[in-house]
């Protein structure tokens, strides 16, 4: 089990997670939509992950947001890295109701981001310019490359979780065990 603690005047956070997992999840960030984002990422990566985080919520969601896709991003690191003996590519293309994410993800160790989801507003009290803000400090504190692109759909819920659950299964796939890999790089190093 890998845990990163985070502690700074906006949030306290602790992630524990293991990568080869069941999907088992407990999470409390004080964020009601983004537990059940995170919990969705945790069932269908198929990795256990607890994170706990209290944060400044009387002032908006964004720090406990940014703060906790930073810290699952350094645990995932101290799970992933080295790269050996694995996948290093994944993908996936994940459908909710009229709603198509695809998500694609080089395990490069290597920080980017490719964010075409055309979302703003607010789903219940959650302010959905805040997705971006996970999925950048998520791909740049593991580090990876992350392509999330919309293919279609209207209701921003639905838009939001495809990218999370394919996230989730890019990860998966990506993480998938392959002794004939080796380093998974010609340059002999990730």
């Amino acid at each position: 089990m890998i845990e990163v603690s985070r502690k700074t005047k906006e949030t306290q956070i602790t992630v524990k997670l293991n990568l080869y997992g069941t999907g088992q999840a407990k999470i409390d960030t004080g964020v009601g939509f983004y537990d059940h984002m995170l919990e969705a990422f945790t069932k269908h990566a198929h990795i256990d992950m607890e994170v706990m985080c209290t944060g400044d919520t009387h002032i908006d969601d964004h720090h406990t947001v940014e703060d906790v896709g930073i810290v699952i991003g350094q645990a995932l690191k101290k799970a992933i890295y080295p790269v050996q003996s694995i996948e290093r590519f994944g993908n996936a293309t994940v459908v909710m109701d009229e709603a198509s994410i695809t998500c694609d993800i080089d395990l490069s160790n290597r920080g980017y981001l490719v964010f075409e989801l055309p979302i703003g507003g607010k789903v219940g009290d959650f302010d959905v310019e805040l997705v971006e803000e996970f999925f950048k400090a998520f791909a740049f504190n593991l580090p990876l490359t992350l392509h999330l692109i919309y293919n279609r759909g209207k209701n921003k819920h639905h838009i939001i979780e495809g990218a999370f659950k394919a996230l989730a299964v890019a990860l998966r796939r990506a993480v998938t065990l392959n002794e004939n890999a080796g380093i998974p790089s010609t340059k002999g190093v990730l």
